[in-house]
């Protein structure tokens, strides 16, 4: 059981806490609530560049890296389609030059041309390096834009098209800075061997200044539910082919969330799970397989992805992963299976919660969700699914209509 503090400023930033004395090092974490679902259709790839921009040089403070090296620190962050996340590690009696150089960051950044111009061409370079030249680089913007057509999970975080940040003005960037980097737009968690009394006092020190700003209400439209099977077949010059097939699945806050994720773990985790086994290790018609949900916020993704072993097409691979899905809607998973990834599960959740830093990630995001407080409660969640619980997921979601089949083909040699 985590010990959680909370409290939040009047400038309606919420502070999360949770002291460990059995480390010298302190964490800091800062979680905005903006993410590329945020966006505007036209103006896609904002969240992910403010990633970098946020490196760029604050108000007052030209280099966020010399310091907090200076300091013995480490940072590094990563945004995806619903939220980005700052943080850093350092030694905890340097914890107060985290609070300095997130606030000057959160006030306002050194917005300028140069800055600008430098971070734009990085993440051009970055989109044209992951999604453009690296072989099956684009699969994301084809699936997202199969599965999805109004809600803005139809574009991945980089962006929907090079040209939106190849756009981008100083002017619109500065815009959606002051709209969503804001102290009641964000979740600040504090961990490792600092006191919750220390935290309010550094934050209320350094981050009580800053004022409250307007922050768009979200109100995104929800996509309709798909009512028949959505197919797409491409050829690009990569290895081997690929298929990627996907369904829809329920929200995060959504009780079923737990029961899609054992579900993927079910088929794909690890030498015995079902897909691998039956699929790679005994008839040998895939190379690999996966299986895994998008975990987003709003209505996910549940995605299955295979590659044909030498002497089968894209078609034997789909129709032995239906055959493998069809198994799972008409036979209740038996116990021992239930309660391997159950256990795998628990274990996750109390290794991962030892290091200081995996906490201060783990507080922002369920604060984000709904309260700090959950995180305690997720190894009882897990522990709740049932077979037959499992059984009506499967039943409900692998159902042709509400799929989407993505056949990636290698061009021809």
């Amino acid at each position: 059981m985590i010990a959680i503090n909370k409290y939040t400023l009047p400038n309606g930033l919420t502070v999360v806490h949770s002291e460990d004395k059995s480390t010298q090092m302190a964490a800091l974490n800062l979680l905005y609530k903006v993410g590329a679902r945020d966006e505007a259709p036209d103006h896609t790839g904002f969240a992910h560049l403010f990633e970098h921009l946020m490196f760029g040089g604050s108000v007052h403070i030209p280099n966020y890296d010399t310091p907090l090296q200076n300091a013995g620190g480490e940072n590094n962050a990563w945004t995806n389609n619903d939220i980005t996340n700052y943080y850093l590690t350092l030694p905890a009696h340097n914890i107060e030059v985290a609070f300095w150089l997130e606030s000057d960051r959160m006030l306002s950044l050194d917005f300028n041309p140069r800055s600008l111009e430098v971070q734009r061409q990085v993440v051009i370079e970055e989109f044209k390096q992951r999604n453009l030249n690296q072989p099956y680089g684009d699969t994301s913007h084809l699936v997202r834009s199969l599965a999805y057509k109004v809600h803005p999970y139809q574009w991945p975080t980089i962006g929907k098209d090079i040209s939106h940040i190849a756009g981008a003005t100083l002017e619109e960037v500065k815009e959606f800075f002051f709209h969503y980097y804001a102290p009641n737009n964000a979740i600040l968690a504090v961990t490792g061997n600092v006191s919750f009394d220390e935290t309010l006092q550094l934050a209320e020190k350094w981050f009580g200044p800053i004022p409250a700003r307007q922050v768009p209400a979200r109100n995104l439209p929800q996509e309709p539910r798909q009512t028949e099977a959505r197919r797409l077949e491409v050829t690009r010059p990569v290895p081997v082919d690929a298929l990627y097939l996907c369904f829809h699945m329920c929200d995060r806050l959504h009780p079923d969330y737990y029961a899609f994720d054992m579900l993927s773990d079910i088929l794909s985790n690890g030498k015995s799970s079902r897909l691998i086994r039956r699929l790679v290790v005994e008839r040998r018609i895939c190379s690999s397989i996966d299986a895994y949900i998008s975990g987003s916020l709003d209505a996910g993704l549940f995605h299955i992805i295979g590659k044909p072993a030498p002497g089968y097409t894209l078609q034997d691979v789909e129709r032995a992963v239906w055959e493998e899905l069809e198994e799972i809607k008409r036979t209740p998973t038996d116990q021992h299976e239930l309660d391997k990834v159950k256990n795998r599960y628990e274990a996750e959740q109390i290794f991962g919660n030892i290091n200081y830093l995996n906490v201060a990630t783990n507080l922002a995001y369920f604060e984000m969700l709904s309260r700090a407080e959950d995180l305690n409660d997720e190894v009882r969640k897990y522990r709740n699914v049932t077979a037959q619980q499992l059984q009506r997921v499967a039943q409900e979601t692998f159902i042709p209509e509400n799929s989407c089949t993505l056949y990636y083909n290698a061009e021809a040699k």
